[in-house]
């Protein structure tokens, strides 16, 4: 069930996430499956919804940084100026976990990712849900979709991939849409595990500390689970292969006629038999993340066996688009 997000809808919500129900959430990245990220039972449906593995953890949604103290057991300077700075937004810190708090949707791990998004129907939801009596302090919400396939950016997205008996709150289609940047809090550098809208230049303006990536690892300690960097993920039906343009366009001229099981999703348009499905990549990166999801769910209802994806440009500002590719290609 679709609703405008109303004050009775809202309401309606934070009972059914105070029963244990699941819903469907709007942030600005992507929209989420959301349950009270305490109640354990809820969170299992979430898993189990989903068809995701059990250890693999869950980003837990807080109204501000005051909310994310029920779960964190401590905030480093670095990770306090983060929160400061990109908060409400699409980052999330990974912080040690407050022992016995939300356990299943940290999936056992001793460390939590939280997160404050901005987005308005959210943060409407957050705030009632903690006024609740009794309270709801945080949400645990995946991308609303079966595991390792496509993130969803419109509330039909949601019903089309886990079913119309889903409350899903509809606010509108996602404004970043591609899933958070997700930061190593509990080392003693901030580490980026899955880069995002935020990127490693921002992280080091705001803390004075170098941005490590995930396979730099500032000192020996493990780095910690983090949902979204399996190799393989956000991934369509048809298998997706990633190539630069001169390559597309060799690989068209010698299929000729006999391409029309391809889609093509690049740049520039491509000399190809009328019967290959074409849509173009935005050049500026944030508008081709906001874009990624919604086209490659296009080009897979189209029933191609193949999506032709143009690699996009070098540079840390396309490094979320690129890693959200890259990972769907590997599921081929």
């Amino acid at each position: 069930m679709i609703a405008p997000p109303t004050p009775a809808s809202i309401a309606h919500a934070v009972h059914a996430l105070q029963q244990g129900q699941l819903l469907g959430l709007p942030t600005e990245t992507v929209y989420g499956l959301a349950a009270d990220a305490c109640n354990s039972k809820a969170v299992d449906q979430v898993f189990t919804r989903k068809g995701r593995p059990k250890g693999h953890p869950l980003i837990v949604h807080v109204v501000d940084a005051a909310a994310a103290m029920h779960f964190a057991a401590e905030v480093p300077d670095f990770a306090a100026q983060l929160m400061q700075a990109f908060w409400p937004g699409p980052l999330t810190v990974i912080l040690p976990r407050r022992a016995g708090v939300a356990d299943a949707a940290a999936g056992g791990h001793p460390t939590i990712g939280l997160r404050c998004p901005s987005h308005p129907v959210a943060q409407q939801l957050l705030q009632a849900a903690l006024a609740a009596q009794p309270p709801v302090y945080g949400l645990a919400a995946p991308s609303a979709n079966p595991f390792g396939r496509i993130s969803p950016t419109s509330a039909a997205h949601v019903g089309d991939s886990l079913g119309e008996d889903l409350l899903i709150l509809d606010g509108g289609d996602c404004r970043v849409g591609i899933e958070s940047t997700i930061v190593d809090c509990t080392r003693s550098q901030p580490i980026i595990l899955r880069p995002g809208a935020i990127t490693a230049s921002q992280i080091a303006q705001v803390t004075g500390c170098a941005a490590c990536t995930g396979d730099q690892p500032a000192d020996s300690a493990p780095a910690p689970h983090a949902p979204g960097t399996l190799t393989a993920h956000y991934a369509p039906n048809a298998k997706v292969r990633l190539m630069d343009g001169p390559a597309i366009q060799a690989a068209l001229d010698v299929l000729g006629s006999d391409a029309g099981h391809i889609a093509l999703y690049t740049r520039q348009r491509m000399r190809a038999a009328d019967t290959v499905l074409q849509r173009r990549m935005p050049a500026q990166p944030e508008a081709a993340a906001q874009q990624l999801f919604r086209t490659l769910r296009e080009l897979d209802a189209a029933g191609v066996a193949l999506i032709w994806v143009e690699t996009p440009p070098a540079g840390p500002a396309w490094d979320g688009v690129r890693d959200r590719l890259q990972r769907a290609a590997a599921s081929n």
